[in-house]
């Protein structure tokens, strides 16, 4: 089963996740997350690495487990990986950076969710 992962203090600033992205040649793209409630787990169609720049959440693995996500984090989602976005309560800022040049909202967009999607989000 393929699974996210999680690398803790992966880097120290946004120069930082820029210079690793371009090792992995992966396409970057910038996300702002404002307050929003925890989504349904769900996977993608693409390769994302996300990286958190800027503020706190959590996201959830395919067995609902809840794992803090702080700037420095990096984020690792094959293409199927089950997981979610976990509550925002202030502003995260993410890099989100695709395997194949593919348009943001397309990169991201959730599919098969298991549970509805809160009102107003996706």
């Amino acid at each position: 089963m393929i699974k996210m992962t999680i690398d803790k203090g992966h880097f120290s600033d946004r120069a930082g996740a820029m210079q690793h992205i371009q090792q992995t040649g992966y396409w970057p793209h910038t996300f702002v997350s404002g307050a929003a409630p925890e989504l349904p787990i769900h996977r993608h169609d693409h390769d994302v690495i996300g990286y958190v720049v800027e503020g706190e959440t959590y996201m959830v693995d395919e067995d609902g487990e809840h794992i803090p996500v702080e700037a420095g984090d990096r984020m690792v989602i094959p293409k199927g990986a089950w997981h979610a976005e976990g509550a925002v309560v202030g502003r995260v800022v993410y890099i989100v950076s695709f395997k194949e040049p593919v348009a943001l909202m397309e990169g991201i967009i959730p599919r098969d969710a298991k549970g509805p999607f809160p009102t107003g989000k996706l």
